[in-house]
């Protein structure tokens, strides 16, 4: 039997070996941009979660039981975006009555969620690996805390980095993209161990 057929095998792969964010390098615009604090990072990466595992659910229901049975699966990227965008919507509403200084401080990048190519991949992985409902619903959580452990640890890298002595050339984006390329090695260091897709 294949890895693939093991959920927990797809979880944990998503997480670590085959991280949506340092291994595919989707979903880098609001990683670079909202990783400079630890609360920001920690309030996009609960939303990220939230909103990956249920369009990955819905994704899976809309593609198998409407767009396949009807031979409509040429619409699935339309379908898939209409869904994560109604879903944002949803957590965007959530948020703001939720805590609202979370809501403030997101700004800008909470309805970027939508454009999130991250959480647009997990839905079209899932179809390209031919993944049951169970073995999706695993792969858009593990995807998700894969990407949520990706910002947070990059936030409180870089809040150190506040105290530190950056050469001039590389402060900003350029010691981010170094940091992130360093991270995505330490993840690779998995890659032994599981494999998906």
């Amino acid at each position: 039997m294949s890895e693939s057929a093991y959920p927990i095998a797809i979880f944990f792969a998503a997480v670590f070996t085959n991280n949506i964010l340092l291994s595919n390098y989707l979903g880098m615009c609001s990683f670079l941009s909202v990783s400079r604090e630890l609360k920001t990072s920690f309030g996009l990466g609960v939303a990220v979660i939230f909103v990956m595992t249920s369009t990955s659910m819905l994704n899976w229901v809309v593609y198998y039981k409407v767009l396949q049975p009807l031979g409509l699966e040429y619409l699935r990227f339309i379908v898939f975006i209409i869904v994560i965008a109604a879903f944002v919507q949803l957590v965007e509403m959530i948020i703001e009555r939720v805590s609202e200084v979370l809501y403030a401080a997101l700004g800008i990048f909470l309805p970027l969620i939508t454009v999130n190519c991250a959480i647009l991949g997990v839905s079209l992985f899932m179809v390209i690996r031919e993944y049951t409902f169970v073995e999706s619903i695993t792969f858009g959580l593990g995807s998700g805390i894969g990407w949520f452990l990706a910002i947070l640890a990059m936030a409180g890298i870089r809040q150190k980095l506040k105290r530190a002595r950056i050469p001039h050339g590389l402060e900003g984006a350029g010691i981010t993209l170094i940091i992130t390329g360093m991270m995505a090695l330490a993840f690779m260091g998995f890659s032994g161990m599981l494999q998906i897709g």
